[in-house]
């Protein structure tokens, strides 16, 4: 049955294999088990409620990619889009979080609509590549400001805007340590490693840090605080179309861009093959709706399956099997509610820092391109706003390219987005 379903031969593997590859791409994922309810408990969202829409978003998007899309692609709550939910739209903008959850439902409905259609591949090439670089990177940063800011290593300071915490402190001590270890780990390719680390600093937090231990299994928490909470009328009339465009820019970009790197390195972008890839697409846009009724910033696929591929995945028995084990962590909810802030730190600097790695790929003798990517990368962090960094990054990309006399190899589709940003900030400022 499962040869007739997945294919296995014609993809040249078998049940073990793919079975492996599914619980590798889970270890080195996992983590968002325990930081993406850190990150929404933040922004006043029941913890445990989170924790099981994070499982289950998890679960039910990777399961719609084997099963629909027969690709070896995990799905979960994004990083950096979990930021900007809690930390811009929530507790910055002072918009309720079931509101927030209204705008990740309308921007997945939009995602779905253009996949849908087709739209979705004339947007991608309609926006620079610097600009997606200059995103990932501002994200990064942005991630990373918020890492040593929860492991107290960074903190206010009214007269420099920022400053160094106390480092003799538990929190800063056990971040730090968390930290090396991850890297470690993962320079001696040891699945798990940022796994590994959230756990390595939470044990270490029951002895040095105070933290009260739980237990480490239960049956799974009530979800009934979440589901369904979302409120779709409020995010229309309360004007937040822009939150709406910034969810479904960067769940464009990254959504996509993973998919893509995925697959070709997994042999599947070849002719015959691309009607999977259209179906992978239409798979991850539904996965942001679902989420968002579960209650949890918009899902998206995860760049970590790539080490399911490298370890032989290559259909959608590995997603299912990854599918599986999310649901199993259902069952782990007090451990998950026992990791402090300090210890998914380290692994938010660690993504932080392997996203910095594609400012490499920017075209730096040309500054109509560089200084638009350097612009929106910067501004997330110092305006502590993923929205502001993108909006100041299109809008400096066109202004420049039409100073410059280069406005003909424009896009339609920047002018249109860099328009709707300069709309807002002339009418509405930096709201």
């Amino acid at each position: 049955m499962l040869e007739r379903f997945f294919k296995l031969n014609e993809n040249g593997t078998n049940v073990r294999t793919e079975l492996l590859a599914g619980l590798t791409t889970f270890l080195t994922m996992a983590y968002i088990i325990f930081v993406n309810p850190a990150i929404l408990g933040d922004a006043g969202m029941p913890k445990d409620a989170v924790f099981v829409a994070t499982c289950l978003a998890a679960a039910l998007g990777t399961a719609i990619m084997g099963l629909y899309a027969n690709y070896p692609i995990a799905m979960a709550p994004g990083m950096g889009l979990n930021a900007y939910f809690a930390y811009v739209v929530v507790l910055g903008m002072g918009v309720p979080w079931q509101t927030a959850l209204g705008a990740v439902f309308i921007s997945g409905a939009l995602f779905v609509l253009v996949s849908v259609v087709g739209l979705r591949e004339l947007i991608i090439k309609g926006i620079p590549q610097s600009l997606r670089i200059g995103i990932t990177v501002g994200i990064g940063l942005f991630l990373a400001l918020i890492a040593l800011k929860n492991a107290g290593i960074v903190v206010d300071n009214p007269a420099t805007l920022v400053g160094i915490g106390d480092l003799h402190a538990v929190p800063a001590i056990l971040a730090v340590i968390g930290f090396l270890l991850i890297v470690a780990l993962d320079k001696l390719k040891v699945r798990g490693a940022i796994l590994i680390g959230i756990l390595a600093v939470t044990v270490l937090s029951f002895v040095f840090g105070g933290q009260e231990f739980k237990g480490v299994m239960s049956l799974p928490p009530s979800l009934d605080s979440t589901l369904f909470k979302l409120d779709i009328p409020g995010a229309l009339s309360m004007g937040i179309m822009n939150v709406v465009l910034v969810f479904f820019l960067v769940e464009l970009f990254d959504a996509t861009g993973t998919l893509m790197g995925v697959a070709r390195r997994a042999g599947l972008l070849v002719p015959g093959k691309m009607e999977q890839m259209n179906k992978a697409l239409l798979a991850d846009s539904t996965a942001i709706v679902a989420g968002s009724v579960l209650g949890t910033s918009s899902t998206t696929a995860y760049i970590e399956s790539a080490s399911g591929v490298q370890a032989g995945g290559r259909t959608g028995l590995t997603a299912i099997a990854v599918a599986v084990l999310f649901l199993a962590c259902l069952f782990f909810a007090p451990l998950a509610g026992a990791v402090p802030a300090y210890a998914t730190a380290p692994a938010l600097l660690f993504v932080a820092c392997l996203m910095l790695s594609d400012l490499a790929q920017v075209d730096w003798e040309d500054t109509t391109e560089s200084v638009p990517a350097a612009i929106c990368a910067l501004m997330m962090p110092f305006t502590y706003s993923i929205a502001q960094g993108i909006a100041f990054g299109f809008v400096a990309y066109a202004a420049l390219k039409l100073l410059s006399g280069k406005a003909r190899g424009v896009a339609i589709v920047t002018w249109v987005i860099a328009a709707i940003f300069l709309f807002r900030f002339i009418y509405l400022g930096a709201a």
